[in-house]
């Protein structure tokens, strides 16, 4: 493949990455843009006043503090399975492995509503903490997933060093464990986090309308074709997302590239 060609195929792939984004971010400032008019007729800017209501702040708040909890939560569970599936022989073992990724495998909607009558019988439907928990389902097989793959990797050879050398179960997990899965736990974090921000059914189903979150308010929008406030919507959920991404990436980064950190856990 030529110079040029190479070229020509990432210019194709750039426009068609950055073209859908510039005409959200016209649609956000225009108020009238029919065909076949190649700029808006009128700008205006009630979405970003819509959008920044305390309402809507409130509303984007409680969305990604849930989504935050979702992320812990899928956390504690996905470590310890990973490491069961990834260094350990059960018996069981495959039936395990298949059940934690059915949520992929078996659309979590084809079981909502069995989910949701034992959900109003335990008194979580209609809840932030039912919420939660029904978010977390679709999270566990990423979270698994990429933290197996890390657990693989490594091995338990370091942990058992540690321990035939005295180290207690808490050190093991705080200075060995967790700085070699990190990467793993980072990405999937990152991964839960959007699939629980972007969670709709779901979350109205368990929630009831009560639990309100971005998605419930944002394809309402999308739906009634009021474009300008469904991009500011989509803007903000595409934001959202990059900004926590960006910031997994920072944290990253910053723990593996501060030298006395990891001369200190080396040691």
């Amino acid at each position: 493949m030529n110079k040029n060609l190479k070229n020509l195929i990432i210019n194709i792939i750039l426009i068609s990455l950055t073209m859908p984004l510039l005409i959200l971010f016209i649609w956000a400032v225009s108020f009238s843009w029919v065909f076949p008019k190649i700029i808006p007729n009128e700008f205006s800017i009630r979405g970003f006043e819509y959008i920044l209501s305390s309402e809507n702040v409130r509303i984007l708040i409680n969305s990604i503090l849930i989504s935050i909890a979702v992320v812990i939560s899928t956390m504690m569970i996905s470590i310890p399975a990973s490491k069961a599936i990834a260094l350990y022989d059960f018996k069981g073992k495959k039936i395990f492995e298949l059940l934690v990724l059915s949520p992929i495998i078996i659309p979590v909607i084809s079981v909502a509503m069995g989910i949701q009558l034992t959900f109003i019988k335990m008194g979580l439907a209609n809840t932030v903490l039912g919420v939660i928990i029904i978010n977390i389902i679709p999270c566990i097989p990423y979270g698994v997933k990429m933290i197996t793959d890390v657990y693989k990797i490594i091995g338990d050879k370091y942990e058992l060093q540690a321990t035939m050398l005295g180290a207690n179960k808490l050190d093991i997990l705080r200075y060995i464990t967790i700085p070699l899965i990190l990467p793993g736990v980072i990405g999937a974090s990152s991964m839960c986090f959007i699939i629980s921000f972007s969670q709709y059914f779901l979350t109205l189903l368990i929630g009831g309308g009560r639990v309100i979150t971005y998605p419930l308010i944002m394809f309402p929008y999308i739906q009634s074709g009021d474009r300008m406030i469904a991009s500011i919507y989509s803007i903000v959920f595409i934001l959202i997302s990059l900004i926590v991404v960006f910031l997994m990436e920072k944290t990253l980064n910053k723990y593996y590239t501060n030298d006395k950190e990891i001369n200190y856990v080396i040691s």
